[in-house]
């Protein structure tokens, strides 16, 4: 077996975190001696044992002389846990494999270098490019402190994601709401407007398949939500903020804070609408690590328009409407040379709907 083999296991484990780690990345361990796995283990929850930890607590009898692969560089500060590096170095591992270097300032080097310190042999960027994607949403978090976003909408075959009355309930199939539900739940906050507040009265939360509930973010400029709507209902198991302009509603203001509701107040872009990068940056200082923007058109115009999107997600129905609501309303391009170039990334179906996954070409 060689170094691939066994980061390829390590990388299967680290998937099982997904949805559960954030702001930690994920991350999965085995280690190897005499070409036989003695130990597993992976990152199950943010708070709890990381990856290394998991996998030396499953081995029964001594590290001592093996080899451990870990996806991630592992941590030499104190957070949540202690430093991974000590307990390799305690249990007198002989070599660790590592799949790529920890963006986090607090470990970037650091863990690499303290190994090497204590003779322990150090082997970094085995199938490096998988461990970073892996982290996609982790990886630009530290290195810009903004929050990974996905776009994601459903649409008909004629590229609507309502009627011309705004009814939208169902478009997709009900392996494509699933599919849906799975995303928010690998997110750590979703964001719509107002406007779908008060046309679908959404509840946002992971509902058809299991998975942690995201931070529910409504942007509210002029602060109209309603006060029965749902998404400001179970503030116990998933909290939600309004955020909104300068000097509005002060009596509403009120009601939501007695309520439990947080409002965050954001300023104007030059356009006149609330700044979705500044709203980012409030986020990324909240250790939000990922947006997933579920609508309405407004919303996704302005994500579009400011460039603010990492990955798009659409969700095709084989229906046809004619008149409707676009998901991408007026960009101001009048040339085909000036639009918006991506690149598909995935395309599969869930029930009789196609998903694509697409990225802006470099």
């Amino acid at each position: 077996m060689n170094d691939e083999y066994y980061m390829k296991m390590a990388l299967k484990l680290a998937r099982r975190g997904a949805g559960w780690t954030s702001p930690n990345p994920m991350v999965g361990v085995v280690i190897v001696r005499d070409e036989k796995v003695i130990g597993k283990g992976y990152h199950r929850r943010y708070g709890e044992a990381h990856a290394e930890v998991n996998a030396i607590n499953n081995v029964s009898g001594s590290v001592e002389g093996a080899t451990v692969y870990v996806t991630l560089e592992p941590c030499s500060h104190h957070g949540k846990t202690p430093p991974c590096v000590d307990r390799i170095i305690e249990e007198k591992a002989s070599r660790v494999v590592i799949g790529t270097v920890d963006p986090n300032p607090l470990v970037s080097g650091r863990g690499i270098s303290i190994l090497n310190d204590h003779c322990i042999e150090t082997k970094v960027g085995v199938l490096g490019e998988q461990c970073e994607n892996l982290n996609e949403k982790f990886f630009k978090f530290m290195r810009t402190g903004m929050p990974f976003v996905t776009l994601k909408y459903a649409q008909t075959l004629d590229g609507r994601i309502a009627s011309s009355t705004g009814h939208s309930r169902w478009i997709s199939s009900e392996p494509s709401l699933r599919f849906a539900h799975r995303l928010r739940g690998l997110h750590d906050a979703v964001l719509v407007g107002i406007g779908t507040v008060v046309a679908d009265d959404p509840d946002l939360r992971v509902r058809l398949v299991r998975g942690r509930n995201p931070l529910r973010v409504v942007a509210d400029s002029t602060l109209r939500i309603p006060p029965g709507a749902h998404v400001l209902d179970n503030q116990d198991v998933a909290k939600t903020l309004i955020v909104t302009r300068p000097l509005r509603g002060r009596k509403r203001h009120s009601m939501l804070e007695e309520n439990g509701i947080e409002t965050l107040i954001i300023d104007e872009n030059s356009t006149g609408v609330l700044s979705m990068k500044k709203l980012l940056a409030e986020l990324g200082k909240r250790q939000i690590s990922s947006v997933l923007v579920e609508g309405g058109a407004g919303v996704i115009t302005s994500f579009v328009r400011e460039g603010l999107f990492d990955r798009i997600i659409v969700i095709t129905a084989p229906k046809i409407l004619g008149r409707g609501i676009e998901a991408v309303g007026d960009l101001g391009i009048s040339r085909m040379d000036d639009s918006i170039s991506l690149k598909i990334e995935q395309v599969c179906r869930k029930g009789e709907d196609v998903i694509t996954s697409l990225r802006k070409r470099n």
